[in-house]
């Protein structure tokens, strides 16, 4: 027989996501005998053995609650204290050592008396990782709310008889050829490379990315002026089906919005452009795109000269338009601003 706070306490060690998936069994082989199953009958319905099953009817029969919890094990006696532990939490959080920018294990070791690998183990427990470091930069554009909306909603809800692209420039991909020969990778050992290069040259990569596709547009230029980003949208226009309403996605380049692209913008009234807050190149979905022609082709690429990057550019490009697929935006502008407001929040109390 249970009581209403017996069962109630039962079913939420079951319901609840992070509760030991031991004890989440012991309380259903509990809730399961009080309905008057017997030790062969519930072990069959969960699936387990009927001594599992005699063994939790009797630990609860005789201590109730308490007696479904882990017994103390048996073991070296604790050395550490929760003073120290609080000792090393609030010097990881508050302090840094002299002559030096954070805490290293060793140090605060030594400063707390402990050994290296509790330090490591506290510091696991808490989540702190004082070697880590991330950067961020919090948009003051005074539109910010009314751009993430644009954009998202372009995102997730676009115009009917209307393309949407993502596009942005890659300024100055170097044709880079290193001193030395690539050395292959052998087993037990990775491809090897010498550290110095040469140059050759640079080239900037106009691209616009199809938002529902995939499909990228691209241009390469030896610059990234007014001029050229207006040529790049006369290249879009005319790939595109005529149609068509054609939104553009880019950033506050000043190019962008200068007086050449504001005539040519005046002449053809299907485009329509929408800038991304400032600071805020997260929110362009080309620099997903950017990101894997990075990885994919230039980061490990030697090139002997421009015309060998441009070739290989031109080629990465095709193959990845035979088999494009879109990368899926799944934030809804409220949660892109809630987070940004709970950060806010975080970085303006008292401590910071």
């Amino acid at each position: 027989m249970l009581t209403e706070l017996e069962r109630s306490t039962l079913q939420g060690w079951v319901k609840r996501r992070t509760t030991a998936q031991g004890l989440a069994l012991r309380a259903r082989i509990v809730l399961a005998c009080a309905e008057g199953g017997s030790n062969m009958a519930v072990a069959g319905r969960l699936r387990i053995h009927r001594k599992t099953v005699a063994r939790w009817r009797s630990r609860f029969l005789s201590a109730r609650l308490n007696g479904l919890h882990d017994e103390p094990r048996p073991g070296v006696p604790r050395t550490i204290t929760d003073a120290q532990v609080e000792e090393v939490v609030v010097r990881t959080l508050e302090e840094v050592p002299a002559g030096a920018t954070h805490w290293s294990k060793r140090e605060l070791a030594r400063k707390v008396g402990i050994s290296p690998t509790s330090v490591l183990r506290i510091w696991r427990a808490f989540g702190l990782q004082p070697w880590r470091t991330e950067d961020f930069k919090i948009s003051p554009d005074p539109l910010l709310i009314d751009k993430i909306r644009d954009v998202v909603g372009l995102y997730l809800a676009p115009p009917a008889g209307a393309v949407v692209f993502s596009m942005d420039e890659k300024p100055q991909i170097q044709a880079l050829e290193r001193t030395a020969p690539v050395l292959p990778m052998l087993p037990g050992t990775p491809e090897r490379r010498s550290f110095d290069y040469i140059r050759h040259g640079t080239v900037d990569l106009f691209a616009a990315l199809n938002t529902a596709t995939g499909q990228v547009i691209s241009k390469l230029s030896a610059r990234h002026r007014a001029i050229d980003f207006r040529d790049f949208l006369a290249e879009m226009d005319l790939q595109v089906e005529p149609d068509l309403q054609v939104h553009v996605i880019c950033d506050n380049l000043a190019a962008h919005k200068a007086p050449l692209v504001h005539r040519w913008l005046l002449a053809h009234p299907r485009f329509t452009l929408h800038f991304t807050p400032t600071y805020a190149s997260w929110i362009n979905q080309v620099e997903r795109w950017f990101a894997e022609l990075q990885r994919r082709c230039l980061e490990r690429g030697v090139f002997c000269s421009l015309g060998a990057l441009t070739t290989a550019l031109e080629e990465w490009i095709a193959f990845w338009n035979d088999n494009a697929k879109p990368f899926r935006w799944t934030k809804t502008a409220d949660q892109i601003i809630d987070r940004i407001c709970r950060y806010c929040d975080r970085i303006s109390r008292p401590a910071h």
